[in-house]
This record gives C-alpha cells, sequence and structure tokens, in this order.
C-alpha cells in the first residue's frame, strides 16, 4: 500500500477500535480504558503499516519493533496501575461536570479525540514503513539511539514512582530520588524522546522530516496539556513539599537540582 491508502485505513481502523471501546466504556462505566489503549493503538498502527507497506523492510521492521515495545510497556504499566482504582479522577470530573450529555461527550471529547491524536501523532510510523530508501542512514542509527534513552527514562521512571507509592510511609511526600531528582517529569520526558527518535528513523525514508509535526505535537501534549501542566496543579495543592522541588528541580530536562538558599 502506498503512504495515503496505508494512513487512511489506519484512520478508519482507529475510529473503529476507539468506537468499540466508548461503548464497553459505557457498560463499565469506566472512561479510563482510553488511557490503557494509548500505547497499544500506536503500535496496531506500526504493526500494520509494517505488514502492508512498501519501504525499505529492514527500516519497516525497526520501526514497528519500537513502537510496539513502547507501546505495549505503556498499556501494561496503565493497566497494571489503574486496576481496582475505578474510573480516573479526570474523567470522573468530565462525568460529573457533562451529566447525562457524558454517554455522547466522552465519544467526542475523550474517545474519538484520542483516536485522532494518535492517527496524527503515528505518521512518521506509517512515513517509514512505507517510503523506500536505500538501505540504513545516520539518522536511523541516531534515531534508535534517541529512542533508547527515552525508553530507558521513561520505563525507570515509571517502575521508580510505582515502588515509592507502594511504600504507606511515602503517602503525601514528594518522589525526588532516582531519576526524579533531576527532572520533575523523567516519564514524561523519555516519552517526548521516543517520539523523537521514531522522527528521525522515518527521517531516513525519503523526505521524512516532514513528519516533524508529530514529536511537536506529542511533546507540546506532555508538556502544556495532559502531562506536566496538568499534574503540576494537583501535586501543588495535595502535597506540601511539592513548591520546594519545583523550585530545585528541572521541569523537563534532565539537569542538577538547583541549591535553594534558605530564607
Amino acid at each position: 500500500m502506498s503512504f495515503l491508502e496505508t494512513w487512511t485505513v489506519a484512520l478508519a481502523g482507529i475510529a473503529a477500535v476507539m468506537t468499540a471501546l466508548w461503548l464497553l466504556s459505557l457498560v463499565l462505566r469506566n472512561a479510563s480504558i482510553v488511557d490503557i489503549a494509548w500505547g497499544p493503538g500506536f503500535a496496531a498502527v506500526a504493526l500494520f503499516a509494517a505488514m502492508v507497506g512498501e519501504g525499505d523492510p529492514a527500516r519497516r521492521i525497526v520501526v514497528a519493533a519500537l513502537a510496539s515495545i513502547w507501546g505495549l510497556r505503556l498499556g501494561g504499566y496503565i493497566f497494571l496501575r489503574n486496576r481496582g482504582h475505578g474510573e480516573d479522577p479526570r474523567y470522573q470530573a468530565m462525568r460529573r461536570n457533562a451529566g447525562p450529555r457524558f454517554w455522547w461527550f466522552s465519544l467526542v471529547q475523550v474517545f474519538l479525540l484520542q483516536g485522532v491524536l494518535v492517527w496524527l501523532i503515528s505518521l512518521p510510523l506509517v512515513w517509514a514503513a512505507t517510503y523506500d530508501a536505500s538501505g540504513a542512514t545516520w539518522t536511523d542509527v541516531a534515531g534508535v539511539a534517541v529512542w533508547s534513552v527515552g525508553f530507558v527514562f521513561e520505563s525507570v521512571g515509571d517502575w521508580q514512582l510505582a515502588r515509592f507509592k507502594a511504600d504507606p510511609a511515602n503517602r503525601g511526600n514528594v518522589m525526588d530520588s532516582g531519576l526524579w531528582r533531576y527532572t520533575r517529569h523523567p516519564n514524561y520526558f523519555g516519552d517526548a524522546l521516543v517520539w523523537w527518535g521514531l522522527f528521525l528513523v522515518a527521517a531516513g525514508a525519503g523526505m521524512g522530516w516532514l513528519t516533524v509535526a508529530s514529536p511537536i505535537i506529542m511533546t507540546l501534549l506532555l508538556v502544556r496539556v495532559s502531562g506536566v501542566a496538568l499534574l503540576e496543579r494537583s501535586q501543588v495543592r495535595t502535597k506540601p513539599g511539592y513548591r520546594e522541588y519545583i523550585a530545585r528541580t528541572s521541569a523537563f530536562v534532565p539537569w542538577f537540582p538547583r541549591n535553594i538558599a534558605p530564607e
């Protein structure tokens, strides 16, 4: 399949899956299932594109493998984190605010919106699988390296935070050790790097640099929309030591903690 054919079929498939998940969420009364599907959705697009695309075979395999490893790990982590906790407070608030309109509001504002984002951000996955090129380039090597650093930051950051939260003695405290000593959001930073890495791999296929909108959108979502900005508003309200943590620790890109002079 060509790029446009593959990307169009991917859109139809994403819409169908998101609609099915929405129907399931109505039965379960839990819209949080959409978060579990976020990562695996990209893995599905990458695998589909690798199977039907006409691009360089090695690049198709590499991109499908990288996207699948990242997406399935993330989906599994969110599933285990959410298990037994009911619907996420964000969706509970939406449910209260929307009232009886929530059944269709959640379809448009939660499930189909996330589906459109998956489709747009998956642009380099489809591009890399459908545009041919003469073997590996330096951007492929750089992309795998950047992806690897990002995957370590995201997975290790999630693991460290999960261990911290599992200890009842840490309830209400701020996680500021391990990778969290150098950035307040190592998992989000790693997530962004993963997508810049995938973009670099796609950049080696034809005019793959045109897919740069994908990592830009993902980074903006992580920093300005659903990631850092949203989480920190609640952290400041619920954790007394979080303002001090903000003062000494980089928000996103890892760096050494600042020394805060006592007042």
